[in-house]
């Protein structure tokens, strides 16, 4: 009957440099919301927030399907916690810290996890690009704190392209992470539970020949990377890669699900890189494609999601 219907926020748009990211996965959730179940219904944060606010007593649950600022690091899941409506995922306390790749990497390190060497840079720290490159060698990484999909983030080959890519990772975020660069494979674990915790299929992500690493043009250019599902790695290894996310998962005090991205280095050892707390969404995005594999259909996951985030 049409009152047992849960009536579902469908939550994407917003103002982060996602926000494109974040509509075509929003289109692919509602296709794939069971008609007979849910009766959704759709808010842009960047315009809607007191219609929102307004509509509160009449939700039943929220999906967020925002990436990034003001959507994925904890203010949108405060929002909703105001408003006493539930929601997919992690909670303010788990968004907010995995945001902050600093502090993540931090949490990481204090709970036994394998993370590569990095340093945090401030706007107004004087840049010795020596001093950099003494420490962490060529190439290195530069990304901005708090971003995701990869925005302002490159990977600088030359003492000129690491003056640009603090310059550029700056123009995203007044802290930027100068970080070793680990050669080698990179692999992704999606997580999924609440107290009991389940690593899924991992993947391997191979960029195409156009690009150096997995950036956002990567990531989101049709057919720019080949994502192998499960990745072919060694039963040992898989384990170890799915316990390392499930670690990730508790130590950053996350609930529902996460991805967490590892680099698999030449020599055989793993370093955490992130975790994502709002995963890319659309049916054939990473953790979808995990989950699939594992044995639930997207509106299956999405469903469990739902139910996860009702607990």
């Amino acid at each position: 009957m049409e009152e047992q219907k849960l009536h579902i926020a469908l939550i994407a748009g917003g103002v982060s440099g996602e926000r494109e990211v974040s509509l075509s996965g929003a289109a692919g959730v509602e296709e794939a919301l069971d008609a007979d179940k849910f009766t959704v219904s759709r808010y842009d944060p960047a315009t809607d927030l007191a219609r929102l606010a307004a509509d509160a007593p009449g939700l039943d649950f929220a999906f967020i399907l925002l990436h990034g600022l003001f959507g994925e690091d904890g203010t949108m899941q405060g929002f909703l916690d105001l408003l006493g409506v539930p929601y997919q995922g992690s909670g303010v306390l788990g968004s907010a810290v995995a945001m902050d790749k600093h502090l993540a990497k931090e949490l990481y390190k204090l709970n036994g996890l394998p993370v590569a060497d990095w340093q945090i840079m401030g706007l107004g720290d004087e840049v010795n690009i020596e001093e950099l490159i003494s420490r962490f060698g060529l190439p290195v990484v530069i990304k901005p704190v708090r971003e995701g999909s990869s925005l302002g983030l490159s990977l600088a080959e030359t003492r000129e392209q690491l003056q640009e890519g603090i310059e550029k990772a700056q123009s995203h975020d007044s802290r930027v992470m100068i970080e070793k660069y680990i050669k080698g494979r990179e692999l992704t674990v999606g997580v999924l539970g609440n107290d009991e915790l389940r690593g899924l299929p991992v993947i391997e992500i191979v960029p195409g020949k156009d690009f150096s690493f997995f950036d956002y043009d990567a990531k989101y250019q049709e057919g720019a990377s080949e994502e192998i599902c499960p990745a072919q790695i060694s039963d040992e290894l898989t384990t170890l890669v799915q316990k390392y996310g499930v670690e990730a998962h508790r130590a950053l005090r996350l609930r529902g699900y996460s991805r967490t991205d590892i680099m698999l280095a030449e020599d055989g050892s793993l370093y955490l890189l992130e975790t994502n707390t709002i995963p890319g969404m659309t049916p054939t995005s990473l953790m979808p494609q995990a989950a699939a594999a594992y044995g639930l259909a997207f509106s299956d996951f999405l469903e469990r999601l739902i139910e996860l985030g009702r607990q």
